[in-house]
């Protein structure tokens, strides 16, 4: 019997949505995220149009490569269907979890009417533009939508090297497979952390169970230097490992003390394996807890703990999600 035969529904929605505020936090907590008015721009980037001499030149000015490669691995598993965080999941399950509720049911459908028309079209049309090329040389000609573009930038050159995709894109350049990328990177983000703080909205209004943990535990780190009280033990290559962690070593393990020869600490590959270091050579730092608590700034400009979901957005984005939805409707 599979796993979803096993579960009921609600077990199945519980672990949909409970996944998905833990990557939804994850893809919150990304640097393109912290300034929200930029994100959002990111959305529908503009042009810009100058003349030099007689000659029209165009200017984009997008985001470091690097910077947007981050955050569409953040998202990835966010758009695969075969993922229990998969954005339409957790739509489905919201929706089935507000079946009851008008104004919810209502937003559910908005917000999986644009992520259908912004992240997932069905159509080229649904697309932002199309690009057309002509090789002079060859003659040879090709056209892309505006969203094949991005996912042949997303699959072919940055999470996977999908040779297809990249064969669909390569006519195009790296350039114009990434500025396609860009929009659809950002929106992703927006949509996911729009559905984030609306399912944090109605748990605490105790619409749905989750378990608590989801919303409180770690999912990024601030700082990967720390520093910690630790003790050390050492056993020549060879030597019979530790069977568990709260086992007695077995014999011929050794404590590393301040009079330990260091150099005899070594690696299978003849590296050494700790270094001493001096007190006088260490910087003051915060400690961990005092970087874990320390306030930072959320979306609305309030003090937000450290590891917390951000706050919900002072922008009423499920009355605009729902204007949006009912614009595009015929």
């Amino acid at each position: 019997m599979g796993r979803d035969q096993a579960e009921s529904a609600e077990q199945k929605n519980q672990r949909c949505l409970e996944a998905y505020v833990v990557r939804a936090r994850r893809v919150a907590e990304h640097s393109l995220a912290q300034d929200w008015d930029a994100l959002v721009a990111l959305t529908n980037p503009t042009i810009g149009v100058r003349f030099d001499n007689g000659e029209m030149r165009i200017r984009h000015e997008l985001p470091p490569e690097e910077v947007v490669e981050s955050a569409a691995a953040r998202i990835r598993p966010i758009i695969l269907e075969k993922e229990d965080c998969f954005h339409m999941k957790a739509l489905k399950a919201l929706g089935y979890a507000c079946r009851a509720l008008p104004r919810e049911a209502e937003w559910v459908r908005a917000a999986r009417a644009e992520w259908g028309r912004r992240v997932a079209p069905s159509t080229p049309a649904d697309a932002a533009y199309r690009v057309l090329v002509s090789n002079s040389g060859t003659g040879e000609e090709h056209d892309l939508d505006a969203h094949r573009l991005a996912m042949a930038w997303i699959y072919g050159d940055v999470v996977h090297h999908d040779t297809e995709r990249r064969r669909e894109g390569d006519a195009f350049g790296l350039r114009d497979r990434f500025r396609a990328a860009v929009p659809l990177v950002a929106w992703t983000m927006v949509g996911t952390i729009e559905l984030l703080h609306y399912i944090q909205a109605l748990w605490e209004d105790g619409l749905l169970q989750l378990r608590k943990e989801v919303f409180d535990e770690r999912v990024v780190l601030k700082s990967t230097v720390w520093e910690e009280p630790a003790q050390i033990y050492f056993a020549p290559v060879g030597t019979e490992p530790p069977s568990g962690a709260a086992t007695p070593l077995p014999e011929a393990w050794t404590r590393l003390g301040k009079d330990t020869d260091f150099s005899l600490v070594q690696h299978t590959f003849g590296g050494q394996l700790v270094h001493p270091m001096s007190s006088a050579g260490v910087t003051e730092r915060p400690s961990n807890g005092e970087i874990d608590a320390a306030p930072r700034e959320g979306f609305d400009g309030t003090a937000q703990p450290a590891h917390g979901v951000p706050r919900p957005l002072t922008k009423d984005w499920q009355a605009e999600l729902i204007e949006r939805w009912k614009a595009m409707q015929p």
